[in-house]
Protein backbone atom coordinates (compact mmCIF):
# COMPACT_ATOMS: atom_id res chain seq x y z
CA UNK A 1 0.00 0.00 0.00
CA UNK A 2 1.29 3.70 -0.74
CA UNK A 3 0.45 6.14 2.04
CA UNK A 4 0.43 9.47 0.95
CA UNK A 5 0.76 11.96 4.25
CA UNK A 6 -0.89 15.32 3.65
CA UNK A 7 -1.00 18.25 6.01
CA UNK A 8 -3.17 21.09 6.15
CA UNK A 9 -0.59 23.30 3.79
CA UNK A 10 -0.41 20.29 1.55
CA UNK A 11 -4.23 20.30 1.14
CA UNK A 12 -4.51 23.91 0.40
CA UNK A 13 -1.61 23.16 -2.66
CA UNK A 14 -3.58 20.15 -4.09
CA UNK A 15 -3.53 20.89 -7.84
CA UNK A 16 -4.75 18.73 -11.57
CA UNK A 17 -2.58 18.40 -14.43
CA UNK A 18 -3.38 20.58 -17.20
CA UNK A 19 -3.34 18.23 -19.48
CA UNK A 20 -1.61 14.42 -20.32
CA UNK A 21 1.75 14.45 -19.76
CA UNK A 22 3.83 13.01 -23.07
CA UNK A 23 6.05 11.25 -21.01
CA UNK A 24 4.08 9.54 -18.79
CA UNK A 25 1.81 8.88 -21.34
CA UNK A 26 5.28 7.86 -23.16
CA UNK A 27 6.59 5.50 -20.72
CA UNK A 28 3.04 4.05 -19.74
CA UNK A 29 2.12 3.24 -22.70
CA UNK A 30 5.11 0.68 -23.23
CA UNK A 31 4.06 -0.88 -19.90
CA UNK A 32 0.09 -1.43 -21.69
CA UNK A 33 2.06 -2.82 -25.09
CA UNK A 34 3.69 -5.89 -23.26
CA UNK A 35 0.60 -6.46 -21.04
CA UNK A 36 -1.95 -8.93 -22.08
CA UNK A 37 -4.36 -7.42 -19.30
CA UNK A 38 -7.12 -5.10 -20.50
CA UNK A 39 -8.03 -6.15 -24.40
CA UNK A 40 -11.28 -4.21 -24.44
CA UNK A 41 -9.45 -0.99 -24.39
CA UNK A 42 -6.03 -1.38 -25.34
CA UNK A 43 -6.02 -4.51 -27.56
CA UNK A 44 -6.61 -2.79 -31.18
CA UNK A 45 -4.37 -0.06 -29.95
CA UNK A 46 -1.57 -2.93 -29.09
CA UNK A 47 -2.02 -4.51 -32.47
CA UNK A 48 -2.13 -1.54 -34.40
CA UNK A 49 0.93 0.33 -32.61
CA UNK A 50 3.65 -3.18 -32.92
CA UNK A 51 2.81 -2.78 -36.35
CA UNK A 52 3.86 0.41 -36.60
CA UNK A 53 7.38 -0.33 -34.57
CA UNK A 54 10.62 -0.97 -35.95
CA UNK A 55 12.92 -2.52 -33.24
CA UNK A 56 12.15 0.33 -30.38
CA UNK A 57 10.45 -2.01 -28.31
CA UNK A 58 14.05 -4.29 -28.39
CA UNK A 59 15.98 -1.27 -27.05
CA UNK A 60 13.15 0.49 -24.68
CA UNK A 61 12.87 -3.38 -22.68
CA UNK A 62 16.43 -2.43 -21.63
CA UNK A 63 15.62 0.46 -19.75
CA UNK A 64 11.83 0.08 -18.95
CA UNK A 65 11.22 -3.71 -17.46
CA UNK A 66 7.78 -4.98 -17.70
CA UNK A 67 6.93 -4.29 -14.38
CA UNK A 68 8.29 -2.72 -11.50
CA UNK A 69 10.72 0.13 -10.79
CA UNK A 70 11.69 2.29 -14.23
CA UNK A 71 14.42 5.50 -13.97
CA UNK A 72 12.57 8.68 -12.52
CA UNK A 73 14.29 10.41 -14.87
CA UNK A 74 12.25 9.20 -17.95
CA UNK A 75 9.32 10.97 -16.93
CA UNK A 76 10.85 14.45 -15.75
CA UNK A 77 8.46 16.93 -13.98
CA UNK A 78 8.31 20.73 -14.49
CA UNK A 79 7.31 20.94 -10.81
CA UNK A 80 4.56 22.72 -12.17
CA UNK A 81 0.57 22.09 -12.98
CA UNK A 82 1.13 22.49 -16.78
CA UNK A 83 3.00 19.32 -17.87
CA UNK A 84 5.82 18.80 -20.30
CA UNK A 85 4.88 18.67 -23.92
CA UNK A 86 7.21 15.95 -25.85
CA UNK A 87 9.74 18.40 -27.42
CA UNK A 88 10.48 19.72 -23.47
CA UNK A 89 10.45 16.56 -21.85
CA UNK A 90 12.82 15.46 -24.30
CA UNK A 91 15.21 18.22 -23.45
CA UNK A 92 14.49 17.59 -20.05
CA UNK A 93 15.90 14.19 -20.44
CA UNK A 94 18.62 15.06 -22.04
CA UNK A 95 19.73 17.54 -19.29
CA UNK A 96 19.67 15.07 -16.55
CA UNK A 97 22.86 15.23 -14.72
CA UNK A 98 25.19 12.24 -15.46
CA UNK A 99 25.19 11.46 -11.59
CA UNK A 100 21.51 10.73 -11.44
CA UNK A 101 21.37 8.72 -14.42
CA UNK A 102 24.33 6.45 -12.51
CA UNK A 103 21.99 6.51 -9.27
CA UNK A 104 19.08 5.46 -11.27
CA UNK A 105 20.56 3.06 -13.29
CA UNK A 106 22.16 1.25 -10.38
CA UNK A 107 18.64 1.05 -8.65
CA UNK A 108 17.26 -0.61 -12.26
CA UNK A 109 20.11 -3.03 -11.94
CA UNK A 110 19.65 -3.89 -8.41
CA UNK A 111 15.45 -4.30 -8.84
CA UNK A 112 16.49 -7.33 -11.51
CA UNK A 113 16.34 -5.65 -14.34
CA UNK A 114 18.00 -6.19 -17.36
CA UNK A 115 20.88 -7.88 -15.68
CA UNK A 116 21.09 -10.50 -18.86
CA UNK A 117 21.63 -10.00 -22.39
CA UNK A 118 18.72 -10.83 -24.79
CA UNK A 119 18.64 -13.04 -27.67
CA UNK A 120 19.53 -12.24 -31.13
CA UNK A 121 21.64 -8.86 -30.10
CA UNK A 122 23.85 -7.17 -27.95
CA UNK A 123 23.01 -3.85 -28.50
CA UNK A 124 20.00 -3.27 -25.76
CA UNK A 125 21.58 -5.46 -23.29
CA UNK A 126 24.60 -2.72 -22.41
CA UNK A 127 22.85 0.80 -23.06
CA UNK A 128 21.77 0.99 -19.12
CA UNK A 129 25.80 0.21 -18.67
CA UNK A 130 26.69 2.94 -20.89
CA UNK A 131 24.09 5.08 -19.64
CA UNK A 132 25.28 4.22 -15.92
CA UNK A 133 29.10 6.06 -17.36
CA UNK A 134 27.59 9.31 -18.18
CA UNK A 135 28.36 9.05 -22.27
CA UNK A 136 26.33 11.12 -24.44
CA UNK A 137 26.06 9.08 -27.23
CA UNK A 138 23.73 6.43 -25.81
CA UNK A 139 21.33 8.99 -24.50
CA UNK A 140 20.76 10.09 -27.72
CA UNK A 141 20.10 7.07 -28.81
CA UNK A 142 17.79 6.37 -26.25
CA UNK A 143 15.59 9.91 -27.06
CA UNK A 144 15.58 9.22 -30.24
CA UNK A 145 13.62 5.74 -29.76
CA UNK A 146 11.74 7.42 -26.94
CA UNK A 147 10.62 9.90 -30.31
CA UNK A 148 10.41 7.35 -32.48
CA UNK A 149 7.98 5.04 -30.32
CA UNK A 150 6.19 7.67 -29.22
CA UNK A 151 5.23 8.43 -33.03
CA UNK A 152 4.43 5.31 -33.41
CA UNK A 153 2.32 4.34 -30.45
CA UNK A 154 0.96 7.32 -28.83
CA UNK A 155 1.02 10.52 -31.02
CA UNK A 156 -1.60 8.74 -33.92
CA UNK A 157 -4.10 8.59 -30.59
CA UNK A 158 -3.33 11.76 -28.50
CA UNK A 159 -7.04 13.61 -29.12
CA UNK A 160 -8.41 10.72 -27.91
CA UNK A 161 -6.01 10.35 -25.16
CA UNK A 162 -6.42 14.31 -24.56
CA UNK A 163 -10.25 14.16 -24.34
CA UNK A 164 -9.66 11.34 -21.81
CA UNK A 165 -8.35 13.08 -19.83
CA UNK A 166 -9.42 16.46 -19.69
CA UNK A 167 -12.79 14.53 -19.02
CA UNK A 168 -11.34 13.71 -16.06
CA UNK A 169 -10.17 16.50 -15.20
CA UNK A 170 -14.00 17.92 -15.30
CA UNK A 171 -14.95 15.56 -12.87
CA UNK A 172 -12.12 16.52 -10.52
CA UNK A 173 -12.88 20.05 -11.01
CA UNK A 174 -16.50 20.07 -10.11
CA UNK A 175 -15.76 17.92 -7.31
CA UNK A 176 -13.83 20.65 -6.04
CA UNK A 177 -15.64 23.57 -6.98
CA UNK A 178 -18.67 21.42 -4.80
CA UNK A 179 -16.60 20.66 -1.63
CA UNK A 180 -12.87 21.91 -1.79
CA UNK A 181 -9.70 19.58 -1.65
CA UNK A 182 -11.54 17.01 0.45
CA UNK A 183 -14.13 16.27 -2.23
CA UNK A 184 -11.62 16.33 -4.87
CA UNK A 185 -8.99 13.48 -3.15
CA UNK A 186 -12.60 11.71 -2.56
CA UNK A 187 -13.44 11.18 -5.79
CA UNK A 188 -10.49 9.93 -7.22
CA UNK A 189 -10.29 6.21 -8.65
CA UNK A 190 -11.34 3.33 -6.21
CA UNK A 191 -8.15 1.92 -6.01
CA UNK A 192 -7.47 5.56 -4.20
CA UNK A 193 -8.79 6.55 -0.77
CA UNK A 194 -8.85 9.35 1.01
CA UNK A 195 -8.91 8.69 4.86
CA UNK A 196 -7.60 11.86 6.05
CA UNK A 197 -4.71 13.40 6.52
CA UNK A 198 -3.50 10.08 4.43
CA UNK A 199 -4.31 9.52 1.10
CA UNK A 200 -4.09 5.25 0.38
CA UNK A 201 -3.64 4.06 -2.87
CA UNK A 202 -3.55 0.23 -3.85
CA UNK A 203 0.28 -0.24 -4.53
CA UNK A 204 2.97 -3.08 -5.61
CA UNK A 205 4.94 -2.03 -2.26
CA UNK A 206 4.66 -0.84 1.12
CA UNK A 207 5.42 3.00 0.77
CA UNK A 208 5.00 6.88 2.97
CA UNK A 209 5.52 9.53 1.39
CA UNK A 210 5.49 12.59 3.14
CA UNK A 211 4.41 15.73 1.09
CA UNK A 212 6.13 18.14 3.45
CA UNK A 213 4.21 21.20 2.93
CA UNK A 214 4.91 20.66 -1.00
CA UNK A 215 1.55 19.98 -2.10
CA UNK A 216 0.43 17.22 -4.75
CA UNK A 217 0.53 17.49 -8.52
CA UNK A 218 -2.65 14.98 -9.50
CA UNK A 219 -1.57 13.64 -13.04
CA UNK A 220 -4.89 11.54 -14.79
CA UNK A 221 -3.01 9.34 -17.30
CA UNK A 222 -5.01 7.59 -20.32
CA UNK A 223 -2.08 4.38 -20.00
CA UNK A 224 -1.62 4.11 -16.39
CA UNK A 225 -3.78 0.89 -15.32
CA UNK A 226 -4.74 -0.65 -12.13
CA UNK A 227 -2.66 1.25 -9.55
CA UNK A 228 -0.84 4.66 -9.63
CA UNK A 229 2.47 5.34 -9.78
CA UNK A 230 4.59 8.15 -7.70
CA UNK A 231 8.51 8.41 -7.87
CA UNK A 232 10.37 6.49 -6.13
CA UNK A 233 12.74 9.23 -5.17
CA UNK A 234 11.01 11.23 -2.36
CA UNK A 235 13.00 14.14 -3.17
CA UNK A 236 11.22 14.88 -6.65
CA UNK A 237 7.99 16.95 -6.74
CA UNK A 238 5.18 15.29 -5.61
CA UNK A 239 3.06 13.72 -8.14
CA UNK A 240 0.43 10.90 -8.53
CA UNK A 241 -0.33 9.54 -11.62
CA UNK A 242 -3.39 7.56 -11.91
CA UNK A 243 -5.75 6.06 -14.37
CA UNK A 244 -8.43 7.55 -16.39
CA UNK A 245 -11.58 6.03 -16.47
CA UNK A 246 -12.23 4.28 -20.15
CA UNK A 247 -15.57 4.81 -21.90
CA UNK A 248 -13.87 3.19 -24.97
CA UNK A 249 -10.91 2.25 -27.00
CA UNK A 250 -8.36 4.74 -28.01
CA UNK A 251 -9.24 6.05 -31.77
CA UNK A 252 -7.86 8.73 -33.72
CA UNK A 253 -9.93 11.14 -34.36
CA UNK A 254 -12.21 10.88 -37.34
CA UNK A 255 -15.18 12.90 -37.90
CA UNK A 256 -16.64 10.21 -39.50
CA UNK A 257 -20.56 9.54 -41.28
CA UNK A 258 -21.98 10.86 -37.82
CA UNK A 259 -21.00 14.78 -38.50
CA UNK A 260 -24.15 14.87 -41.26
CA UNK A 261 -26.12 14.38 -38.70
CA UNK A 262 -24.80 17.81 -36.69
CA UNK A 263 -27.07 20.73 -38.30
CA UNK A 264 -29.42 23.06 -36.84
CA UNK A 265 -29.26 25.69 -34.65
CA UNK A 266 -30.42 23.97 -31.49
CA UNK A 267 -27.84 21.34 -31.81
CA UNK A 268 -24.90 24.12 -32.59
CA UNK A 269 -26.29 25.60 -29.30
CA UNK A 270 -26.09 22.56 -27.64
CA UNK A 271 -22.41 21.82 -28.29
CA UNK A 272 -21.62 25.77 -27.67
CA UNK A 273 -23.46 25.24 -24.21
CA UNK A 274 -21.37 22.14 -23.12
CA UNK A 275 -17.88 24.05 -23.97
CA UNK A 276 -16.75 24.47 -20.07
CA UNK A 277 -18.25 20.91 -19.25
CA UNK A 278 -22.01 20.75 -17.87
CA UNK A 279 -24.73 17.88 -16.32
CA UNK A 280 -27.70 17.33 -18.33
CA UNK A 281 -29.97 19.37 -16.49
CA UNK A 282 -27.70 22.34 -16.84
CA UNK A 283 -27.69 21.83 -20.91
CA UNK A 284 -31.64 21.51 -20.45
CA UNK A 285 -31.14 25.17 -19.09
CA UNK A 286 -28.72 26.95 -20.58
CA UNK A 287 -30.48 25.79 -24.12
CA UNK A 288 -34.23 26.37 -23.37
CA UNK A 289 -34.90 22.47 -24.41
CA UNK A 290 -36.34 19.37 -22.14
CA UNK A 291 -34.18 17.29 -20.58
CA UNK A 292 -35.04 14.78 -22.82
CA UNK A 293 -34.32 16.58 -25.42
CA UNK A 294 -30.95 17.67 -23.79
CA UNK A 295 -29.88 13.57 -23.55
CA UNK A 296 -30.59 13.04 -27.17
CA UNK A 297 -28.78 15.75 -28.41
CA UNK A 298 -26.05 14.97 -25.76
CA UNK A 299 -25.96 10.84 -27.38
CA UNK A 300 -25.57 12.29 -31.04
CA UNK A 301 -22.89 14.57 -29.89
CA UNK A 302 -21.51 11.65 -28.51
CA UNK A 303 -21.76 9.45 -31.08
CA UNK A 304 -19.85 12.15 -33.95
CA UNK A 305 -17.19 12.03 -31.23
CA UNK A 306 -17.77 15.81 -30.70
CA UNK A 307 -18.35 14.64 -26.45
CA UNK A 308 -17.63 12.63 -23.86
CA UNK A 309 -19.93 11.74 -21.01
CA UNK A 310 -18.70 10.23 -17.65
CA UNK A 311 -21.36 9.89 -14.60
CA UNK A 312 -20.21 11.87 -11.60
CA UNK A 313 -22.31 11.04 -8.39
CA UNK A 314 -26.19 10.49 -9.66
CA UNK A 315 -25.69 12.81 -12.40
CA UNK A 316 -23.82 12.42 -16.20
CA UNK A 317 -21.31 15.44 -16.93
CA UNK A 318 -20.45 16.29 -20.55
CA UNK A 319 -17.13 17.86 -21.58
CA UNK A 320 -16.01 18.74 -25.37
CA UNK A 321 -13.29 16.14 -26.88
CA UNK A 322 -10.85 18.19 -29.00
CA UNK A 323 -12.59 17.58 -32.28
CA UNK A 324 -16.09 19.39 -30.59
CA UNK A 325 -13.36 22.19 -29.40
CA UNK A 326 -11.86 22.61 -32.79
CA UNK A 327 -15.23 22.67 -34.62
CA UNK A 328 -16.70 25.36 -32.32
CA UNK A 329 -13.52 27.52 -32.95
CA UNK A 330 -13.73 26.94 -36.39
CA UNK A 331 -12.00 24.35 -37.22
CA UNK A 332 -8.78 25.20 -35.23
CA UNK A 333 -6.16 22.28 -35.17
CA UNK A 334 -6.03 19.58 -33.29
CA UNK A 335 -2.36 20.11 -31.89
CA UNK A 336 0.32 17.21 -30.71
CA UNK A 337 2.54 18.03 -28.43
Amino acid sequence: MLRIHVSGVDLSRVRMATRPDAMWETILSFHRLRDRRGSTVFGKWRKESRNRLNGEARLLSAVVPLRGYFPDFLTPSGGGSEPFGLDAGMEALRDTPAQRIREEFGLLTRNGAPARRPSGGHAPAVLPEALAEGRTEPLGRLISTLRAYHRAAVEPYWPHIRASVEADRAVRGRALLDGGADELLATLPSMIRWRAPVLEADYPVDRDLHLDGRGLLLQPSFFCRGTPVVYRDPALPPVLVYPVTHPGAPAAADPGPWLGRLVGHTRSAVLRSIDNGCTTSELARRTGVSLASASQHACVLREAGLVRTLRHGSSVLHTLTPLGAALIRGGAPIAVP
